[in-house]
């Protein structure tokens, strides 16, 4: 029994020492925030990155719009004229109507699917910008001690957050060191 209630004080004595130990780390982590949208507004090449995907986008929508359009020609002439044709006629230009509408959606599928063209062309040109960012906060991370940096901008919610921890200019400033930004006194924050 007497082993029973060391052990529990010797328990209580270690759980008291941790928890004081975690309190005071807690009280020296450092923590900051950033704004990615800002920041990326303020990159050219992002935009430039952006406005050529919205092209791609574009052109390959409308190429699956004129098909579309083509295969609704296609079903609008068959149902004119079904009433005329013979039997084997008539399953002959069904099955060019659904192989057709098959080749428009894999179209689609191939542009705009999970891991079509405009994902590989968005990984291509917007992913190193992307690196240049996160590497960019984990460097001033690294330097300021910040134990945790969120992001303002993502799907995170920051109810309040004091400008002096905002650190998005500086990350704007590092990354301008390995890319074009604009310059700290021009850049315009959006209203949020």
């Amino acid at each position: 029994m007497k082993n029973t209630v060391v052990k529990s004080v010797f328990t209580l004595l270690i759980a008291g020492l941790l928890f004081t130990s975690s309190s005071a780390i807690g009280q020296q982590q450092k923590y900051a925030y950033v704004d990615t949208q800002y920041i990326l507004d303020n990159i050219p090449e992002f935009q430039d990155a952006q406005d050529e995907l919205d092209e791609f986008s574009k052109k390959w929508q409308k190429e699956i719009e004129t098909t579309y359009a083509k295969v609704s020609e296609m079903y609008q002439k068959y149902q004119a004229e079904s009433v005329l044709l013979p039997e084997d006629i008539k399953h002959k230009r069904e099955a060019e109507i659904v192989t057709k509408e098959k080749e428009v959606k894999e179209l689609q599928r191939t542009y705009f699917g999970a891991e079509g063209e405009l994902y590989k062309k968005r990984q291509e040109l917007v992913q190193p910008i992307q690196e240049k960012v996160y590497n960019a906060i984990e460097s001033i991370a690294a330097t300021n001690n910040y134990s945790f940096v969120f992001d303002k901008a993502g799907g995170m919610t920051l109810l309040y957050g004091n400008p002096k921890y905002d650190i998005s200019d500086d990350v704007l400033d590092e990354v301008g060191n390995v890319m074009q930004t604009v310059k700290r006194d021009s850049r315009a924050r959006g209203e949020k």
